[in-house]
């Protein structure tokens, strides 16, 4: 216990190992920090900025900000959580999510997360980009109308499947999730089982024929807000 470091997280101090980033250390003891690209088992990415906490009073993306010493971490103020509702709102803009008909829709972290912020639509204009849909695989379809740029697919077909089927290509608003083949995703090696095709917080990839299997009123989000498992199970 003697190299356990103490931080302080929203005034209440807290151990933490010195392994751990301050996203892991708040989520053992009970404190839910909202993250998108964030998916434990892989790398963290720090890219939808949406863990952002002040650390000793400077903005750092909590998965990725190891703990140390004497940290003080802010993360349920006013300003940060105007600051993540405006890139949630921003996400849902920026693509095409149309939620009444999605097939994650009850299971997406995306729209779980709009909820417990409160958000019944966005502030901003839509932009209604103009994006391709592949669904020639025989098990599964990607929608990149839905897609968050959140690289949770990249990482694990990469690490966790030894794969490369997904990688980014492009910069900027021209930025998108490529596969490893000249055409379709059928001529990839992706297979149903792998890790990608489950890591995916919304409705960009989806197993085909599983669509709309769990009721509304069981599906994950229905009944408790995202990161409520996270605060019922509080470390004492």
């Amino acid at each position: 216990m003697s190299d356990m470091i103490q931080i302080t997280i929203d005034g209440r101090e807290i151990e933490a190992q010195p392994s751990q980033t301050i996203l892991e250390a708040a989520q053992n003891k009970g404190v839910y920090i909202p993250r998108l690209c964030y998916m434990k088992g892989l790398i963290p990415h720090g890219s939808c900025r949406i863990c952002t906490v002040m650390v000793n009073g400077r903005p750092q993306s909590a998965c990725t900000t190891p703990v140390a010493p004497g940290q003080v971490v802010e993360n349920n103020t006013d300003k940060l959580m105007a600051l993540r509702k405006n890139i949630i709102e921003m996400l849902f803009v920026e693509g095409n999510h149309y939620c009444m008909y999605c097939e994650k829709s009850g299971n997406c972290e995306l729209q779980a997360l709009a909820y417990r912020f409160g958000i019944a639509a966005p502030k901003y204009p839509y932009l209604f980009p103009q994006r391709d849909v592949d669904a020639s695989h025989r098990d599964v379809l990607i929608d990149r109308n839905r897609c968050i740029l959140c690289g949770r697919c990249v990482r694990s077909s990469r690490d966790v499947d030894g794969k490369h089927v997904f990688e980014f290509v492009g910069r900027g608003p021209e930025k998108r999730v490529a596969i490893n083949a000249e055409a379709k995703l059928s001529d990839t090696n992706l297979e149903v089982r792998d890790a990608a095709v489950e890591a995916c917080p919304v409705g960009a990839i989806l197993k085909k024929r599983v669509g709309y299997a769990v009721p509304v009123g069981q599906r994950m989000y229905d009944h408790e807000p995202i990161g409520s498992d996270v605060e019922a199970g509080a470390a004492k």
